[in-house]
Order: structure tokens, then C-alpha cells, then sequence
């Protein structure tokens, strides 16, 4: 019963295993997934709440997660063949080391100014 529930999940849900796998274009199955989850959702929402705003409700709960699903698999697919795309430049600092100096406090909690030595590249995550 598992397999069989967890097949038919697949053989609508998962485009490359129904039959949108025969369009080459990954965005324009997507895009087809997602005017069918809008229709869905809209029959859904009619038939259960007899009511145009559960529609609404519906339709920025699937917009919400299917952006959250798409931005999630697009930075996997970068951090995948592109992978310098994400490294910081050369150089770079935080923002108080542009500076050459750090705030540092004493025992009673007044801040002041500590110049930093040339060399040192500065903050923690050196």
C-alpha cells in the first residue's frame, strides 16, 4: 500500500516522472506544475470553503512554498557548477577593519578605539 500511495504521489507530482518529463524545458514544466497547483487549489478551496477567499489563501500558500522550493534547488544547482560564485573577494573585510580599528571595552564598560597592526587581516573569520 506504501509503494503503491508513494507511485501515485510520483506520477503526478514529480515532473520527471509524468508525463511534463517529455518537455524539454525545465522552466516551462514548471511553470505548468504551478498552473495546475493554482487550479487545484481553486477547486480545492471552492468545493471546501465554498468561498473565493480560501482561494486567495491557497494561492500564496503554494506561491510561498513552491518560491521556497525553486530559490532552494536553484542555489544548490549553482553551488553545483558554480561553486566560486558564492567565495568572497579577494581581500575583503567586515566593515570596522576597512576602518583599521576595532572597539574594544574596559572593565568598567566604556568603550575605546584600538588601532590595528598592519599586517593583521582582522576579524574572526580569518
Amino acid at each position: 500500500m506504501r509503494k503503491w500511495i508513494y507511485d501515485c504521489w510520483n506520477h503526478v507530482m514529480d515532473a520527471e516522472v509524468n508525463p511534463l518529463r517529455n518537455i524539454p524545458d525545465l522552466q516551462v514544466r514548471h511553470m505548468i506544475m504551478q498552473i495546475l497547483a493554482f487550479m487545484w487549489s481553486a477547486v480545492f478551496a471552492l468545493l471546501i470553503a465554498d468561498n473565493v477567499a480560501a482561494f486567495g489563501i491557497s494561492a500564496i500558500a503554494h506561491i510561498a512554498l513552491v518560491a521556497a522550493i525553486v530559490i532552494t534547488v536553484g542555489t544548490f544547482k549553482i553551488a553545483e557548477h558554480k561553486p566560486t560564485l558564492f567565495e568572497f573577494r579577494k581581500g575583503y573585510h567586515s566593515y570596522g577593519r576597512g576602518r583599521q580599528y576595532t572597539i574594544y571595552r574596559d572593565k568598567d564598560g566604556n568603550a575605546h578605539k584600538v588601532k590595528l597592526p598592519a599586517g593583521d587581516p582582522g576579524g574572526e573569520h580569518e
